[in-house]
Formats: C-alpha cells, sequence, structure tokens
C-alpha cells in the first residue's frame, strides 16, 4: 500500500530543494502573481519557469488560475504542515541529544582527574 501522506511530503521537498522554486515560493509568498512576473529575477524561458511552476503545482504549493492567456499563481502553505512535522521530531530527537551531551560534558568537568 502506498501511503499518500509520504508521497506528498516527498514532493515538497522535492519542490523546495531547488533553490530556483524556493526563491518563488518565496516571490509568491508576498502576493500572487503572473508567470511572466514570476519569471522576471530568473534568467530562463517561460518554458523553464512553466516547468518549475508544475514541479510546485504537483507538491500542492502553488495554485494556478488561468483566464483566458493569462495564467496567476497563489502561494498555498498547507501542504508545508507536513514537512514541517518532521522536521520538528527531528527538532525534538536533537535537541534531547544534545542536552544529553551537555550533562555529560559538564559531569566531565566536574569529576576528579585522574592526574592527580
Amino acid at each position: 500500500m502506498v501511503n499518500n501522506q509520504n508521497e506528498q511530503l516527498n514532493a515538497v521537498f522535492h519542490a523546495l530543494a531547488d533553490p530556483t522554486r524556493r526563491a518563488m515560493v518565496a516571490r509568491l509568498a508576498q502576493s500572487p502573481c503572473g508567470i511572466s512576473e514570476l519569471a522576471v529575477p530568473f534568467d530562463m524561458t517561460l518554458a523553464a519557469v512553466s516547468k518549475h511552476i508544475k514541479v510546485l503545482e504537483s507538491a500542492g504549493l502553488v495554485i494556478r488560475n488561468v483566464q483566458g492567456r493569462n495564467h496567476t499563481c497563489q502561494l498555498d502553505t498547507r501542504p508545508m504542515h507536513g514537512g514541517i512535522e518532521w522536521l520538528r521530531h527531528y527538532e525534538q530527537f536533537w535537541n534531547q541529544r544534545l542536552d544529553a551531551l551537555t550533562a555529560a560534558l559538564i559531569a566531565d568537568d566536574h569529576a576528579p582527574s585522574s592526574k592527580d
């Protein structure tokens, strides 16, 4: 059985792994915009920009509204919540490990030296 939640999480991380797509997400976080407007800061064709947008759409991060020849993209942050929860789990894991390391180092500092 395929886990749809894992597929969604994989798609989100894949989409956000690319710096161009992250820059597009950052731009769309300000306000919705058209594809040509979204393409301005990048040295690439509109076709290449459209491919990046399709990856973001596949991950559920972008909603494209089409009115005639105008395509407007809007950010949908809901799919990111799964990634945030996944990262939080590991943040807790590493915080526990770092707390244990800190405690061990403090105990080591207070232990009597074998040189004495």
